[in-house]
């Protein structure tokens, strides 16, 4: 066989892992990021100010908040559970040194802190739960893309042939349901100011960047001979191409249907296109073609691509749900705990749907993004991001006990609001300038989104060139992946320090 052949060999034919693998993984990410957070407030009570060195920052978020994700799924996946057990304890052993170290003069009953952490205003045009959910699933997706091609990655997280649930399926999900999350129709942004089909053919303008790296993808594909796994989206399709048309399709419905009814679509479009697949021959020619397993036309040769984006709709429309309820405006730590009880308890309503979906209808297949997979990857989001809002808030109440301390991209508590204000005005997720100030991984990378994403495809394509993958040895595997991630986050950290956006559209 040729090395092309061996590595698409190497990432064919995966059945996924269990349920459960895949939710044990997701407190991971949450847990570095609050780490990093009480790290530097701990930081802070023992210097009086905070982390200023740029180089020291990026030294910091990178062992932090990237590093464990690179061994977790590579040398430490046998006991996925186990890194973030030791985060865990780490984070507990900080919080405890930070509460027996505080000032004397600052010290209060801790009921009495409790109640004030309840009665605590934040800032609530900016919700850093989100910003870190987007670019977590960002840098996930972009250790996944090149680890996958390495043995000690586990076959189980690759993406799975036709049924399973690999932790690189949710990550095509997600990813779908990150964009939606700050989708103008969300935010607002020039939403109600414009007629509805003039805010339409903006956004068919928009989607042009995206179309552009789909086809450069396609053509430097084709042209090099570069390994593809086929099955996943066809023979030329490829996922830019996917973004582009789910986002230009829901802004299509959203020009038409409300959208506060947008659950309403997501829901009645998975279970239609699921309906389609069970009582059409549809599901058989998604897996088998026209009987042989033939690829002759372009609908035939893209029909995972095209047909999925149904099930990716589905996933983009409950996202802007998700969204417009998260935009509300929300004052206090007692406002985001009651949200929280209620996306634990969406999650849990969801997991019982998931179970009947599984039992009745289709397993998870990312393939033909049914049902079960829809579900599936709304309620594994919903999970990652309640765990990300958890941490900005246990974040807040250490800050409460060391007065004056920081941490970027995390609440900052606010002053209360003035009762003129109306409350059902909605908040939108702005970067504050403060923040900008501050030399942070996650406000890097939250900047350049796209462009982080298309680096990390050059250096996946780069490297599968220069180096035979499969065949590597555990060291030089660890040290390219972090040598991979490091060169893609100290590209972002320098353009966020030159307070540079590579955004022309």
């Amino acid at each position: 066989m040729s090395q092309k052949q061996l590595k698409e060999a190497f990432i064919s034919n995966l059945n996924g892992t269990s349920l459960l693998e895949v939710s044990l993984g997701l407190p991971l990410a949450p847990l570095c990021l609050l780490c990093r957070g009480l790290l530097l407030i701990l930081y802070y009570l023992h210097n009086g100010k905070p982390l200023s060195s740029r180089k020291y920052s990026l030294l910091l978020d990178f062992v932090v908040l990237v590093s464990p994700l690179l061994f977790s799924c590579t040398v430490l996946s046998p006991v996925i559970f186990f890194p973030p057990s030791i985060i865990a304890a780490v984070c507990a052993g900080i919080f405890s040194k930070i509460y027996s170290q505080r000032k004397h003069d600052t010290r209060a009953p801790f009921r009495q802190i409790v109640k004030d952490f309840q009665k605590t205003y934040l800032d609530s045009e900016y919700i850093p739960a989100i910003t870190a959910f987007r670019v977590y699933v960002n840098v996930l997706t972009s250790i996944g893309i090149l680890a996958v091609d390495f043995p000690q990655f586990p076959r189980r997280y690759a993406k799975a042939e036709t049924y399973g649930t690999g932790v690189m399926d949710l990550g095509v999900g997600a990813f779908i349901f990150g964009n939606a999350l700050v989708c103008p129709e969300v935010r607002q942004k020039s939403y109600v100011t414009q007629p509805k089909f003039s805010h339409l053919a903006k956004q068919v303008f928009s989607i042009w960047p995206l179309i552009f790296l789909g086809v450069g993808r396609l053509l430097s594909v084709k042209s090099i001979e570069y390994h593809e796994h086929t099955s996943e989206y066809g023979v030329h399709w490829n996922f830019f191409f996917t973004l582009a048309f789910v986002r230009l399709a829901a802004s299509l419905l959203l020009a038409i249907i409300p959208k506060n009814k947008s659950w309403i679509v997501a829901m009645n479009l998975a279970v239609l296109y699921q309906l389609i697949l069970n009582i059409t021959p549809l599901k058989t020619f998604v897996l088998h073609g026209n009987g042989k397993d033939t690829r002759v036309g372009f609908f035939s040769a893209n029909r995972e691509g095209l047909l999925s984006l149904f099930g990716y709709l589905a996933i983009y429309m409950a996202s802007v749900q998700v969204g417009l309820y998260l935009m509300k405006r929300r004052n206090s730590v007692k406002d985001w705990m009651e949200a929280v009880c209620f996306l634990l308890l969406t999650v849990l309503v969801l997991f019982v749907l998931l179970h009947l979906s599984q039992a009745h209808a289709d397993p998870v297949s990312r393939r033909m993004a049914n049902l079960s997979y829809c579900i599936w990857v709304v309620a594994h989001c919903l999970t990652f991001f309640v765990f990300f809002v958890v941490t900005d808030l246990v974040l807040v109440f250490t800050k409460l006990l060391v007065k004056g301390s920081s941490v970027p991209s995390c609440w900052s508590v606010a002053k209360p609001p003035n009762a003129s204000k109306k409350d059902e005005t909605e908040a939108v997720p702005i970067r504050r300038e403060s923040e900008l100030s501050h030399a942070c991984l996650i406000s890097a990378v939250n900047k350049n989104q796209l462009l982080f994403f298309l680096l990390a495809n050059v250096m996946t394509g780069i490297v599968n060139i220069t180096i035979d993958t499969i065949h590597s040895k555990t060291a030089f595997t660890l040290c390219i992946l972090h040598l991979y991630m490091f060169f893609n986050c100290l590209i972002m950290y320098t353009l966020h320090a030159k307070n540079i956006v590579l955004k022309f559209w």
